[in-house]
């Protein structure tokens, strides 16, 4: 009976199922842009007509016979991805490593139940071990998470396994605008308004709901493919009513001293949205100038200048700017804070409107403002003088004006009879 079952069945046999490493490493060697799917599938195929044979390869030997990669390539996917089997991230797959700091390392992965590219945040073992550390890693992600902007990266998750804290987020396919600035870049006008304005509406989302950024620089700012700006590592990201932090970073100068504001130098308790709008004028002059708004040799010897020295209009740097971006430079990056703009809207208005060959009125606006203050300070700080005194220099000011409409007059009347007397001549 088993034989005649076996002799009327006219199936072709199933071709066996790829092994889950060759299915994994076939997943890699596609996602790292080595070969593409219809080159993996092609050696699927070859795999499942030598099953069982004799000479039956590997995937990845089938892949190098074909001339797809090459021995070294193989290697190199091969340890991407035993680290990720060996991940203490569960539901993630690790594919590459993205960058790395003194503060976390950041790695392109696979989100496995829906299948797409994520980025995580890594926190180092050793700073595992700090609670201020892993506390302000923590807060990143919750901050991160109640902001949902197509200009900012989005927050996925955040967690802890096997002693590994980790965020996950958006992963992002591009650059960021220091990989642009690092070979030294000078950005057009319209090109660096086009990217600002889009960060500017991002920090407007984020100011709206009670969060600084605080750390708002070129290498935190992504561009996609598609031209899409985004806004990423809310890292020193914090809640403008979190009195409680504020005062345990009170004295401590957080931030990157190329782009600080002169408040966040201070260590002032309540920083708030206006030091955005600094850092974000100095990476708007970095962008248009080639150069930081203020160089040093030392970190310390930059924020000095970012508190002490005048700064030097961009527009005074590149001729080819238009003086309307100077202006909202100029008032963005106000060392007095409250010579700011008094609002992110206002700034984004300036902002959208310098982008559209349109006056900065908000700017001007602001500069009157900041003009008539400057003038009632210098009033209030003169020295008060003695009344009779004031009233003598009044009485010889009054004097001299007599004096001089004498002579005015004195001279008219001189060059009216010249002319009688050359009339009655001729």
């Amino acid at each position: 009976m088993a034989q005649e079952e076996a002799q009327g069945s006219s199936e072709a046999p199933t071709a066996p199922i790829p092994s889950s490493m060759d299915t994994e490493l076939g997943k890699l060697v596609i996602d790292q842009h080595l070969a593409t799917d219809d080159e993996v599938d092609k050696c699927l195929a070859l795999q499942a007509t030598r099953a069982g044979s004799d000479n039956e390869l590997t995937l990845a030997g089938l892949l190098i016979r074909e001339g797809v990669v090459t021995e070294n390539q193989i290697r190199r996917v091969k340890k991407v991805l035993q680290a990720s089997r060996s991940s203490q991230i569960p539901g993630y797959q690790i594919l590459s490593k993205l960058g790395s700091g003194a503060m976390a390392t950041v790695f392109k992965a696979r989100q496995l139940s829906l299948d797409r590219m994520v980025a995580i945040k890594v926190l180092p073992k050793k700073l595992s071990e700090n609670a201020d550390y892993v506390d302000r890693f923590y807060k990143e992600g919750k901050a991160a998470a109640k902001l949902n902007h197509p200009n900012i990266v989005q927050a996925i998750d955040v967690g802890e396994a096997g002693g590994y804290h980790y965020f996950v987020m958006e992963y992002v396919e591009g650059r960021t605008l220091g990989d642009d600035l690092s070979p030294g870049k000078v950005y057009g006008e319209a090109e660096a308004m086009d990217v600002i304005v889009q960060i500017g509406r991002a920090l407007e989302h984020a100011h709206e709901h009670g969060f600084v950024h605080r750390d708002v620089k070129p290498k935190n700012i992504m561009l996609t493919k598609g031209g899409a700006a985004k806004l990423a590592d809310m890292g020193l990201a914090r809640a403008m009513t979190d009195v409680d932090a504020a005062q345990a970073e009170a004295g401590k100068a957080y931030g990157t001293p190329y782009y600080i504001s002169p408040e966040q130098i201070r260590g002032e308790v309540d920083i708030d949205f206006r030091a955005d709008i600094y850092a974000l004028g100095a990476t708007l002059y970095h962008l248009v100038t080639g150069r930081v708004p203020f160089e040093g040799s030392t970190p310390a010897a930059v924020m000095h200048k970012h508190l002490k020295e005048p700064l030097i209009p961009p527009d005074h740097i590149n001729t080819s700017l238009s003086a309307g971006l100077g202006e909202v430079v100029e008032v963005m990056m106000a060392k007095d804070r409250k010579r700011r703009y008094g609002s992110t809207r206002d700034m984004l208005l300036d902002l959208e409107a310098v982008a559209a060959g349109q006056p900065p009125l908000m700017a001007r606006k602001q500069f009157d403002v900041n003009l008539l203050g400057g003038l009632a300070e210098v009033e209030a700080e003169a020295p008060s003088v003695d009344v009779e005194a004031r009233q003598g220099a009044e009485a010889a000011r009054n004097l001299n004006l007599l004096l001089v409409g004498l002579g005015v007059g004195l001279a008219v009347s001189v060059l009216l009879n010249l002319l009688l007397v050359v009339l009655l001549v001729t």
